[in-house]
């Protein structure tokens, strides 16, 4: 199942398809909004308020968010986290680089 992760307001998205998190400042960042926007690939989640972070999905999707770009990457990282937690739980044994007894993603442990 997909993690989702607020990025304010009451909206989520998908944890697994962010690719970047990023402050709004940058002229390169802005060019990448204005882009996103004239492709219609452009989400507004910011309800109004003052831009704070942007969000680059792997599907071209560009999201702005009224939040800190250091809030979303928290809670992002406290998702995987709590993964890996409830995945130990069952009886798998994780750690930060993936599962240790068995094979993920093609690396072997144990």
């Amino acid at each position: 199942m997909a993690k989702m992760v607020n990025v304010g307001f009451g909206n989520v998205i998908s944890a697994d398809r962010i690719i970047a998190i990023m402050t709004p400042d940058a002229a390169q960042t802005k060019r990448m909004v204005a882009h996103a926007k004239q492709e219609h690939t452009f989400i507004d989640a910011t309800h109004g308020r003052r831009t704070r972070a942007v969000i680059v999905m792997d599907n071209g999707a560009i999201i702005v968010s009224g939040l800190m770009p250091v809030t979303i990457g928290d809670r992002v990282t406290r998702n995987a986290v709590n993964m890996i937690k409830e995945l130990n739980e069952k009886g798998d044994k994780f750690d930060e680089e993936g599962l240790v007894d068995g094979n993920i993603g093609g690396k072997r442990h144990g």
